[in-house]
C-alpha cells in the first residue's frame, strides 16, 4: 500500500498530477483544490489512497491526511465509488463536509453532480457519527496559490463533474467578474453554487 509520495512534480493536468518519486512517476487523480497548491517542478508530499481493482491500480493523493481519510469513509457508504467521493471532495472541503453532515445538510450534498437527494440522507445517515472520528490536522492549512489560470482549472474541473462546457464557462466567467482574485477551489466552490441554482 503506497500511503504518501513525495517528490518533484512533473506534470500538472486537470484531475491528476505526475510526480516523480526515486525515479519512478506516480500519476495521483487529486481534486482541483489540491492542484492549485501545486507547482510543476517543485516538490510535493501527497497523502494517497491506492485503490487496487481487477483491470486498474489507481493513485489518489490528497494535500493531508484528513481530507484521505474522508476519501475512505466517503466509499463506505453504499453506491459511493472513488469517483463519487472524488466529486464530493472537489465540491465539499473536509470542513465543509463534516458540517454538512453533522447538521443533516442535504441540500448541501446533492450539489455534488451524481448525488440525489436520496443519495445524500443515506451518506447522512451512514456517515453523521463517524466523521468526527476522522481527525483534523493541526495547524492551518498553507495558502494555496494556482499555478494554472483559474478560469480555465475550474471550467476543466466543471466539465469533468460532468457538467456542458458552454454551461461551465459561463458560471467560471460569472464567478471571476464578481471575485476577480479568487483562488481556483474559491471560483469552483461559488460556480458550483450557481450551477446548483441553475439546475
Amino acid at each position: 500500500m503506497i500511503a504518501s509520495v513525495r517528490g518533484e512534480v512533473l506534470e500538472i493536468a486537470l484531475d491528476h498530477v505526475v510526480i516523480e518519486a526515486a525515479g519512478v512517476g506516480y500519476r495521483l487523480n487529486v481534486t482541483p483544490a489540491t492542484l492549485a497548491g501545486l507547482g510543476r517542478g517543485e516538490e510535493a508530499r501527497l497523502y494517497t489512497a491506492m485503490i487496487v481493482r481487477e483491470d486498474s491500480m489507481t493513485l489518489f493523493g490528497f494535500a493531508d491526511t484528513e481530507a484521505r481519510d474522508l476519501f475512505g469513509l466517503l466509499q463506505t457508504v453504499t453506491g459511493v465509488g472513488p469517483r463519487l467521493a472524488m466529486a464530493v471532495l472537489a465540491v465539499l472541503e473536509p470542513e465543509a463536509l463534516r458540517k454538512a453532515l453533522a447538521e443533516s445538510n442535504v441540500a448541501a450534498l446533492t450539489r455534488v453532480p451524481g448525488i440525489g437527494k436520496r443519495g445524500a440522507e443515506r451518506m447522512v445517515v451512514e456517515l453523521r457519527d463517524k466523521v468526527n472520528l476522522v481527525p483534523v490536522p493541526a495547524g492551518p492549512p498553507g495558502a494555496q496559490v494556482p499555478v494554472t489560470p483559474v478560469r480555465e482549472q475550474v471550467a476543466e474541473a466543471l466539465i469533468g463533474l460532468g457538467f456542458p462546457a458552454k454551461q461551465a464557462e459561463q458560471a467560471v466567467d460569472t464567478v471571476l467578474a464578481d471575485q476577480p482574485a479568487a483562488t481556483t477551489s474559491v471560483a469552483l466552490r461559488a460556480a458550483l453554487g450557481l450551477l446548483g441554482k441553475n439546475r
